[in-house]
């Protein structure tokens, strides 16, 4: 069954939820509260301002999308497959990214892609349908699944912000590649969307929170310490198996 993100009452009902299933998020919690819920526009155009803002700067990103929406409005795929090359580059698109929003829209426009059914299929599928596309990349399809879907499963686990805030709450040595994240967020289908939030929220408060970091042993110690009092048979397995597990390439 898949989730939705609609509103901010479903991403606090699974909250809730994750802290019940994996006691290791309770300190986790306590520091970052109850994140916001954060959406952004879905179709071709939600799709085309994240594409726009890849590897740029918030307020470089903020300009190019604002030229382009300007310039076509309403912003549909139809006039951006049609559209010259040489006019989006003047707008502040590079050649790559022209490329990319082009290939979309013709993706579309032949009905070989539907954006909106993306958000009640699985997540790793949904996933692997925008990573087949022309310059999408891993980070680009979860951004989308999350939050211009609101897909309740969908795991960022290339964002750099999300790892270190993993790293630090569940007390590991180094910082989770994308790679490693996947098998840590088995406890927490299928909510990984919420815990995506709630490690934001965490990451945000610790950068705020003078020496939090530094203190990043004693709260994994507080948060093991909490599930080791639960009987093994009532965990997980997955939760149990990560709990007890070391990354790859972490001391020993």
């Amino acid at each position: 069954m898949t989730f939705h993100l609609n509103t901010q009452a479903d991403l606090e009902e699974a909250i809730h939820a994750l802290v019940k299933q994996d006691p290791r998020l309770e300190p986790v919690f306590d520091i970052a509260g109850m994140p916001a819920l954060r959406r952004r526009e879905p179709g071709y155009a939600g799709l085309a301002a994240i594409v726009c803002g890849q590897q740029l700067s918030t307020a470089s990103a903020a300009a190019i999308w604002a030229r382009l929406t300007a310039a076509f409005d309403p912003f549909h795929h139809e006039t951006l497959r049609k559209v010259r090359a040489d006019r989006l580059g003047r707008l502040g698109l590079s050649a790559a990214k022209i490329k990319t929003l082009k290939s979309l829209a013709r993706e579309i426009a032949a009905e070989r892609l539907n954006l909106d059914v993306l958000a009640n299929e699985d997540a790793d599928a949904a996933h692997n349908t925008l990573t087949a596309l022309h310059g999408i990349g891993p980070w680009t399809a979860d951004v989308y699944l999350l939050f211009c879907l609101g897909h309740g499963d969908a795991w960022p686990a290339g964002d750099l912000a999300v790892q270190e805030a993993v790293k630090i709450g569940l007390g590991l040595q180094t910082r989770p590649t994308a790679k490693q994240m996947a098998p840590l967020a088995e406890p927490w289908r299928p909510w990984r969307g919420a815990a995506a939030h709630l490690w934001w929220s965490y990451y945000r408060a610790i950068k705020k929170r003078e020496g939090v970091i530094a203190s990043g042993d004693k709260i994994a110690a507080k948060a093991n310490a909490v599930l080791n009092k639960i009987p093994v048979a009532k965990r997980s397995s997955a939760a149990a198996k990560i709990a007890a597990a070391k990354l790859p390439g972490s001391k020993t």
